[in-house]
Formats: C-alpha cells, structure tokens, sequence
C-alpha cells in the first residue's frame, strides 16, 4: 500500500532544505561552509533556520529508510540492490564529478580566485550516507521482512502502540550524541556524527513502516503533545541556554519536531494528488541541481542596489525556477534521467 503521506513529507523537507540554503547566503558564517555569501545580512533569518536545523536532515533519513521498506516490496535483496545503485550510486557518482564541480566553480568566481576543476561530494554526501545504509542494514531488513507477522515484529507493535515507547528511539540518539561528541549537533555533512545519526534514523524510519498501523495512530494521538513539546524546547535553546544547550535537549527537541512531522503528515497529507505525483519525481533531480542555480543566482542577485530581503526572496525565486526548468528538460531526455535518479 503506498504511503502519500510520506512521499508529501519528502517533497516538503527537500523543499525546506531549498529554502534553508538559500537563507545561509544571508549569513556572514555562509563563507565558511562554502557559500557565496551576500555583504547585507540578513540576521533575523537566523531564527527560523535554527528551528530547523535540529530536525531538517534527520527527517530525510528517517523517510528514506521507510522508503525502502516500500521498495523491498516486490524486490528481492539483489533487485534491491541493483535498483538502489542505479537511483542512488548512480546520480551521486555522476553529480560528485559534473555537478558538483560546477558551484565550486561558481563560488571560486564569487570570491575572485582561481577557477579549477576540483570534484566533490558536496550537498550529495547524503546520497553516499544512504546507499552505504543500504548495504549495511540490507541483511537484517530482510530478515525483518520474512518475519513481519513473528513474534519479534508482534512484540514491537505492542511497545509501539505507547508513546512510551519513543524513549527507545529518543534514547538511542541521545546515546550516539554522548558517544560521538560532535562540535555542533547540527554539522551532519561527512561527519561520523551525521554517519551515525543517519545510520539510527534509517533503521528507526524501516521499523516505523514495518511495525503498522498502530504506531501510526499513535502518533496521531498524540500529535499535538509532540509539537507543543518542540515548540517548547526550541523556546528554551533560544531564549535560555542559547549556544550552551545541552546536547541531550538538543536530541529531544529534534525528535519531538520529527514525530510531529510524521503524526500531522499521517493524519492530513496521505491522499494523492496530480501535484503530488509532478513534484515527488521532481524532488530528486531539484535536491541534484539546486546548487547550481542557487549559487549563480547569488552572483547576479546579490550586486543589485535593493533591500536584502527583496535578494533572498529574487535568490529564491531563480533558483526554484532553475530547477524546475531542468527538471523538465532531464525528464524528457532518456538517458539524462537515470544520472538525476529517475526511471528510464
């Protein structure tokens, strides 16, 4: 059975992903993580991206791990295999050496230096986060699979049906964060914290799918609860500890934010939708080549003798249109489509 709202989810954080980079070239911190970077700030931008920043990734692992359940379905563990290279491997081998390249070219012209080739992962080091999980956890998933209806899978749905079970899944992060110690919580780019933080949200998200119904309604149930309770936090990191919140509240907050994502997206986004089919094959490719436009978006919008404001929605604006437009141009071109991920 196809999940809408899951597929909705997607769609929505690859879109605030978007937005939340093109926000960053309105940081003066942008330069030290390889943006173009405006000479206005835009300071009060700050606000709304760190309410993000603790939840935004950790929520697209936690969906692609739910995605192969579904993909699992009619695959053997070689088809799987085969198909996660191809939509995978594929595009992040492909965008490593002739994508990325082309923003780094971009933000060496911005800041006047000399332009190289210089292949990276760049903004796809997700891609390499999630094939490597797939071949990890592949074994076990499927052994979860050939024992859905067994007596481990039972006793899972029973503990599930409690919101006292999510200590479980809050602990377990909480646990690779005292572990791991990272600098910053929220520095998830090819670093062992991202890995292992990546590595538990895409279990989590599989069991999610995998344990039924139950757990699903009781997100639902308590919907209202979990985003009280992220509101509350994030509150807390912002006006009480500021950059000396305690890596545990850290974790708390970013869960309550996920499972609320999830609870109201399971209530009120699963239904399909014309737009829904259009902007779910179109994610991929956008998350692929959003870089590009976002960056020389920048280089001709950031010059221009208006308000900072007016840049960052015109920054939008190119870069979303950008995007689309390839988009339409990789769909129509056969063997263009499987290097952004699509289907032949």
């Amino acid at each position: 059975m196809r999940r809408y709202d899951i597929d909705w989810i997607r769609v929505i954080a690859i879109g605030l992903l978007l937005i939340y980079h093109v926000a960053i070239g309105f940081q003066p911190w942008g330069i030290m993580i390889g943006f173009p970077t405006s000479k206005e700030s835009w300071v009060a931008l700050w606000t709304p991206m760190a309410a993000l920043n603790v939840w935004r990734i950790p929520l697209l692992f936690f969906v692609s791990g739910m995605g192969v359940y579904f993909a699992m379905q009619q695959r053997n563990w070689k088809q799987l295999i085969k198909e996660r290279t191809l939509r995978i491997w594929l595009p992040f081998i492909f965008g490593m050496f002739f994508i990325v390249p082309l923003h780094v070219f971009l933000w060496q012209y911005h800041y006047k230096m000399k332009l190289q080739y210089q292949f990276d992962p760049g903004h796809l080091w997700f891609l390499a986060n999630i094939f490597i999980y797939v071949l990890v956890l592949c074994p076990l998933f499927y052994w979860l699979k050939r024992n859905e209806n067994g007596r481990v899978i039972n006793v899972l749905r029973t503990m599930f049906n409690n919101p006292l079970s999510l200590i479980v899944v809050v602990g377990a992060f909480i646990a690779e964060a005292l572990i791991i110690k990272p600098n910053l919580y929220e520095m998830y780019a090819m670093t062992r914290h991202g890995f292992f933080l990546g590595l538990f949200a895409f279990f989590f998200g599989f069991c999610f799918v995998l344990i039924g119904a139950g757990f699903w309604q009781m997100l639902q149930r308590w919907r209202w609860f979990f985003i009280v309770l992220a509101v509350v936090g994030f509150g807390f990191r912002q006006f009480h500890f500021g950059m000396n919140t305690p890596i545990y509240l850290l974790v708390v907050e970013s869960q309550f934010w996920i499972f609320a994502g999830l609870a109201f997206g399971s209530k009120h986004l699963n239904k399909p939708s014309r737009v829904l089919t259009y902007l779910s094959q179109a994610a991929y490719p956008v998350y692929i080549v959003h870089m590009v436009f976002l960056f020389l978006g920048s280089l001709l919008i950031f010059p221009l003798l208006i308000p900072v404001q007016l840049k960052f929605v015109f920054v939008l604006l190119f870069t979303i249109a950008g995007c689309f437009l390839m988009f339409e141009g990789i769909r129509r071109i056969k063997y263009l489509r499987p290097l952004f991920g699509l289907k032949m």
